[in-house]
């Protein structure tokens, strides 16, 4: 065990499951188990690979796994009761920021860069488009609703959206039961390799710096074990740190090409994960860590996701919406974790202009929601 944690009781569980879906953010993890970054810690990490962000949801709630890599809002989902079976979760720190796109079809591609505006592209086929996410109340789905109505499209009404799991994205594509998807890499680059799609806008320049992938668990597995959450959280703070580095990311690139991981080619991965620029200019790079500015588990990002399914209609509950991020966020324990590694805890504040020009900074949710014209 690190020396620093002598101060820390031992770990509760020292062998710990934690669940992904084939992503290319699903990088710490991978980095944590390869490694063996939790041994300084105390714990030991065996990775199981979920076919779908449901079942990352149903092994959670069942204790098939301790943990997870999953979807901000799949957590916030469950917590209110709208993403599943209602459970009190947790999040423990935030995995990456970035990093995720949405991708059409190569005829509205096409007719987006001959200058059609996304409204028109989409009204061009003569029937509802078809639009896939990864989870009902996830980031795609939210970030896929905000660029639609971004651009004057009704998510609702407009499109038809529907549920896939990440790896059937490409291949939905391909055969033309999509018109477009908005999920993670590496299925974006997979599918303009295979000439079924093309990326039309990077989630980064919906929010930029937005959340995406945290490190999730049930709130009493976090209750009963904090010596246990604290490692954890302590052995992925160490994997983002070593992510940073280029070389690592173009090392794991190749390490997530192997059918227990991604199973995709290396040469697929590389360029969206390792590249400065994300592999395309428009992009802001995924981040990992960038000296824990990344990982902080901000309430007010909790907060942003109940907003838009109250846009959206899929919450109405008379709830005190602030204080279920509170209650959601563990922000004690990561900042416990954070100040034994030495890492700074940014400030819980943070204001952040989106690509419809509406500025969100968390203090008054109530009227940040108000200001919407499309909602449900």
């Amino acid at each position: 065990m690190n020396p620093s944690d002598t101060n820390f009781p031992a770990p509760e569980r020292t062998h710990l499951r934690l669940g992904f879906v084939a992503l290319s953010d699903a990088a710490p993890l991978a980095v944590a188990a390869l490694r063996d970054l939790g041994a300084r810690h105390g714990i030991t990490i065996e990775l199981c690979r979920q076919p779908s962000w449901a079942a990352v949801r149903d092994k959670l709630l069942s204790g098939e796994i301790d943990a997870a890599h999953a979807l901000y809002g799949l957590v916030y989902g469950v917590q209110l009761g709208i993403g599943g079976p209602q459970a009190d979760m947790a999040v423990l720190m935030v995995l990456n920021r970035n990093g995720q796109a949405i991708t059409l079809s190569r005829p509205l591609a096409d007719a987006m860069e001959r200058g059609a505006s996304v409204k028109e592209a989409l009204h061009s086929l003569g029937r509802t488009p078809v639009i896939a996410q990864t989870f009902p109340t996830g980031t795609h789905a939210m970030w896929l609703y905000y660029w639609l109505a971004a651009h004057g499209v009704h998510p609702l009404r407009d499109v038809e959206s529907i549920v896939i799991p990440p790896p059937r994205m490409a291949d939905a594509l391909v055969e033309g039961a999509l018109d477009g998807f908005c999920a993670g890499e590496p299925w974006h680059a997979v599918a303009e390799a295979r000439g079924a799609g093309k990326t039309v806008a990077y989630t980064s320049e919906i929010w930029p710096d937005h959340p995406e992938k945290v490190l999730a668990c049930r709130r009493d597995f976090a209750a009963l074990y904090p010596a246990t959450a604290r490692a954890l959280v302590r052995t992925m703070l160490d994997a983002c740190a070593w992510l940073d580095a280029s070389a690592h990311r173009a090392e794991i690139a190749q390490a997530l090409s192997s059918p227990a991981l991604l199973g995709v080619p290396g040469a697929l991965i590389e360029p969206r994960l390792a590249a400065s620029d994300g592999g395309d200019a428009r992009a802001l790079p995924v981040r990992f860590f960038d000296d824990g500015a990344v990982n902080y588990p901000r309430v007010s990002d909790g907060l942003w996701f109940i907003t838009q399914y109250r846009r959206w209609g899929m919450l109405d509950a008379d709830i005190d919406d602030a204080a279920v991020a509170t209650s959601v966020n563990q922000t004690a324990l990561y900042r416990d974790a954070a100040q034994a590694a030495g890492i700074a805890t940014p400030g819980e504040r943070r204001a952040a202009t989106f690509c419809d020009g509406r500025v969100w900074d968390g203090g008054d949710a109530a009227r940040y929601l108000a200001g919407f014209e499309m909602r449900a």
